[in-house]
Formats: structure tokens, sequence, C-alpha cells
């Protein structure tokens, strides 16, 4: 492989990129992201106020997370997706590594280690780990040719049941079913015969038990993820979220209290309204018009990302574009239902919408990957 792959394209080759970059993915991505900036203000701005802080620190933030992954979007852009080949196992070390060291450096808040302390920042491994999940299973398959057999599969689950591990003993149990859904579905695209595919789903609810048995999911975890199933029998401490979010989105009506006027955002009804369940705040405020434009702005982003899947020249940018796609579309399915309670409470945040470095950063690397893979279908 030549020295351009793994770097920036030569001149000439990178106006020829540019002519073809898909400009509706581009700017999709970048208009949901400054409404995100407005809804993260929208949900904070009162509350903040009323704690006698600036109620401009979270849009100045926020604000400035986005500006960092349009950043890291454009950089990945320019960049040949094939450098994935030679950074996997490096990608794989640095995240297990970051992982391990939340257990002994790590930051804890509501009742989870997640973040490392970064100065004024904080870094969240969890966020990034299905990142490194994509390019490690992705580069893997592309190696194999003639399709997976059953000693990659072996080699596969076990390498990422690490980190996965690793997540969910934090507790991040949000980021680690992201990570299981992804590499499920990469697994599937990779060619996994079918021959394999119940043993895989048996696997799944094999580790689903050992989770519950063997601790690792507590107690208020599984009440989390089944509070939408009794939402009326549940103990108000379990589906309080979920009674306040829904409560929040069903105020909104057709068109929506208006921006910063929702009295349930306002008096902050809704618990770290700004992260999970930011959605609620756009159900308030924009009514069912703002919350169905935002849902066709993620779609019209999952439907681009798998057009790059679609249209990529080898098995390594098809196998990344759709860890791409899984990664967003999962987390907006996930978040937009869980608000509105017809899914599990799960901790996803809202693509581009929810507050959060991590996340937003994960999320335009994402769309970066699907606009190299794209860029360079011949």
């Amino acid at each position: 492989m030549s020295i351009s792959t793994l770097s920036f394209e030569r001149p000439a080759e990178g106006r020829e990129l540019a002519a073809r970059v898909d400009i509706v993915l581009v700017l999709t991505t970048l208009v949901l992201a400054a409404v995100g900036v407005v809804m993260v203000y929208s949900a904070t701005r009162d509350h903040q106020v009323a704690l006698g802080l600036s109620s401009h620190y979270y849009l100045y933030r926020q604000a400035l997370f986005v500006v960092l992954g349009t950043v890291v979007m454009v950089a990945l852009t320019a960049i040949d997706y094939h450098w994935i080949e030679h950074a996997a196992t490096v990608l794989y070390v640095a995240i297990v590594l970051a992982l391990v060291a939340m257990f002994a450096i790590g930051h804890s808040a509501l009742g989870a280690t997640r973040w490392i302390n970064l100065g004024p920042f904080q870094f969240q491994p969890s966020a990034f780990a299905v990142l490194a999940e994509i390019a490690v299973v992705a580069a893997f398959c592309a190696r194999r040719t003639e399709g997976l057999e059953r000693g990659d599969i072996v080699k596969i689950l076990f390498a990422q049941a690490v980190p996965i591990v690793l997540v969910v003993k934090q507790p991040d149990l949000g980021s680690g079913i992201v990570l299981g859904v992804v590499l499920l579905v990469m697994l599937i695209m990779a060619g996994v015969p079918n021959r394999y595919m119940l043993l895989l789903l048996a696997l799944a609810a094999l580790a689903a038990f050992g989770m519950i048995h063997f601790g690792l999911l507590k107690h208020y975890q599984i009440q989390r993820l089944t509070s939408f199933l009794h939402q009326n029998t549940g103990s108000q401490s379990t589906t309080y979220n979920l009674h306040q979010s829904v409560a929040a989105i069903g105020s909104g009506g057709m068109f929506g209290t208006g921006l910063f006027k929702g009295l349930q955002t306002n008096l902050a009804f809704v618990p770290e309204q700004q992260t999970d369940f930011i959605f609620s705040a756009v159900g308030e405020q924009l009514g069912f018009v703002g919350s169905a434009t935002v849902l066709v702005l993620e779609g019209i982003i999952c439907w681009r990302v798998l057009r790059s899947a679609q249209v990529a020249r080898d098995n390594l940018g098809r196998l990344l574009s759709i860890g791409a796609f899984t990664l967003i579309a999962f987390s907006v399915f996930e978040n937009a239902g869980m608000t509105m309670g017809i899914m599990p409470i799960a901790g996803i945040p809202l693509p581009f919408l929810s507050y959060g470095g991590s996340a937003t950063l994960a999320f335009f690397a994402a769309v970066g990957l699907a606009l190299s893979v794209q860029l360079r279908q011949r």
C-alpha cells in the first residue's frame, strides 16, 4: 500500500475527491448538530440560572464539541480509510487500556465510573469503544476473502468480549448494548454462515443471563430496562424519568409550546434532560412537527451512511459503513423510543443532539468514516 493511502491525498487528488463529497450527508449532519446545540441550551438555561450559574455554560461547551466533531469528520474524510487495516490493533489495545484505567483513575458520577478527567473536560472511553470495535471487526473480516469460519468467529467474539465486559462493569449498560448490536450486525454482513447464526443468538442470550447471574447487571439496571413494560405498576423511582419524559412530549402537541417556553423543560422535571432525554425537550418545545423533522434528519443521515456501504469498492469499506450505520441508526431508534416509553431505558444518547463531548465526537467520526468510504468508491 502506498504512502498516499495512509495520509492526506495529493492536491490534485484532493480536489477531485472534494468534488464528490456527499453534500447531503455533510449538511444534514451539521444542521442536526446545530439544532442539538440549541436544544441543549433550551434544556439547561433556566436550571443553570436557578442554581446561580451561567446560563450559557452548556451552550458554549456543546458548540465547542460540535466544532471539534466537525474537524474530526473532515480529517477522517480526507484520509483514505484503508489506514484502519494498519491501525486496528493499536486502536483495540488503546481502548482496552483506557477502559481498564477507568477503574483506577476514572471519575465517578451518578453511581457510574465512566470518565477520565482531562483538565476542564472529561473523556469517556466507552463512547469510542464502538469505533474501535468497528475498525477491528472490519479489518479482520476484510482479510477473510473466502468468508468467516468457526475459528474466525470465535476469535472475534473473544476479542470483543473484553471491551464489552469492561464497559458493562463500569457500569455503562447502554454502551454495552450498542457494542453488542453493532458486533452482531457486522458479523451478519460479513457473511457468517447460516449454521452459526442460531449459535450466535444463543450465545447472546447466554451472555445476558450470565451478566444477570454473576451480578454484572444490578437490580436497578434490570428495573430500568423493564420499566417501559409496566409503566403504571412500577415504583416511582423506577419510572419517574419515563413519566416526566412522556408528559413533556405529550404537552407539546402538534406544534409545541415554543422554543424556551416548555414548562416541563424550564422547571427541570426531566432529570439529565440535556443528555439521554433531550428528545423530550424537542417534543415539548417543537411539538410533533419538530420531533418528526428531527427524526427525518436522523433518517437522512442513516440513509446516506448506508449508501456508503452500497457503493463501497471493497469489503473493508462496506463493513466500516455498516458499522457506522448501525451505531447511528440503533442509537436513534433506542433513544427516541426510550423517551416515548416504547423502548427500554438504556442511557444511549441521541446522535448529534444529546450533550456530551465524547459521544458527539464519536458520531461525527462515524460519519467521517462513511464519507471516506464513499469518496473512494472508485
